[in-house]
């Protein structure tokens, strides 16, 4: 267990986070994220999964209804996620809790599948949660945006969304091999032209990328996915040139 906890600001941040919109997008951009969990721990053990910084249960509701997992539990910090996650009513989800950022109130080994889908790059002390997450998991699925690109501001900027982590393929590969986790294998994958043309709708568009790595923990283990804005929305030519849609960057690492 950890000590550590969200700063006063990032908490009130989130506090209201999920009853202010987005649901849709949230609930569109989680097909994704699902399949990148299916396609990646389809293969390992994962009756029971805790889903870490499961925001309003998007992913998990997908996962559900895809059949993935008998036994199904959430972590939040948000009070108005935890209650959207307890109002989707989600068949397999046995237990949703509201924690404080870091502590993970499980024993170890508790579950066959941790995931932290796209909640690195909000969290100040990224090890300390993915320690955590790793002592608690038999295997550990984690997502997050791959955003340290040619578009990315000299200067940072606090906003609403709550990133203060960026990264690179080799930022967070070496992230998880120094906690220490050993990658096996990585792949890349292009979402759905739905999440594409939502985004491109609604923010201008930034065309996005996902890669997946699959590892081996030294110590603790896991699944790893990442999400990456990559440049302002492409052309219909260059899209078809560079295939330049969102994408995902996905670790696997197992325990021995």
């Amino acid at each position: 267990m950890t000590d550590t906890a969200v700063s006063d600001h990032l908490r009130k941040n989130y506090a209201d986070y999920y009853a202010e919109g987005d649901s849709e997008w949230r609930w569109l951009g989680a097909l994704d994220k699902a399949e990148n969990v299916i396609a990646l721990c389809g293969d390992v053990s994962h009756r029971t999964i805790l889903e870490v910084g499961a925001g309003e249960g998007s992913v998990l509701k997908r996962l559900s209804d895809r059949g993935f997992g008998e036994e199904l539990c959430a972590l939040e910090i948000s009070p108005t996620g935890v209650q959207t996650i307890m109002n989707k009513q989600i068949p397999q989800l046995k237990e949703c809790r509201l924690f404080d950022g870091y502590a993970i109130p499980y024993e170890d080994h508790a579950f066959d599948l941790v995931i932290l889908s796209h909640v690195i790059e909000h969290v100040e002390h990224p090890r300390k949660l993915l320690y955590e997450a790793a002592r608690v998991a038999r295997h550990l699925f984690v997502e997050v945006p791959l955003e340290e690109t040619m578009r990315m501001k000299s200067d940072f900027v606090f906003d609403k969304v709550g990133h203060i982590n960026v990264f690179t393929p080799k930022t967070i590969r070496w992230l998880l091999q120094t906690c220490p986790l050993e990658i096996l294998n990585q792949t890349v994958t292009i979402p759905s032209k739905a999440v594409y043309l939502y985004r491109n709708k609604s923010w201008g568009g930034a065309a996005l990328s996902r890669e997946g790595i699959v590892a081996k923990a030294l110590t603790p283990s896991g699944h790893v996915s990442f999400y990456v804005p990559l440049r302002p929305a492409l052309s219909s030519q260059e899209l078809g040139k560079k295939g330049a849609r969102p994408a995902c960057y996905s670790f696997l690492e197992l325990l021995k």
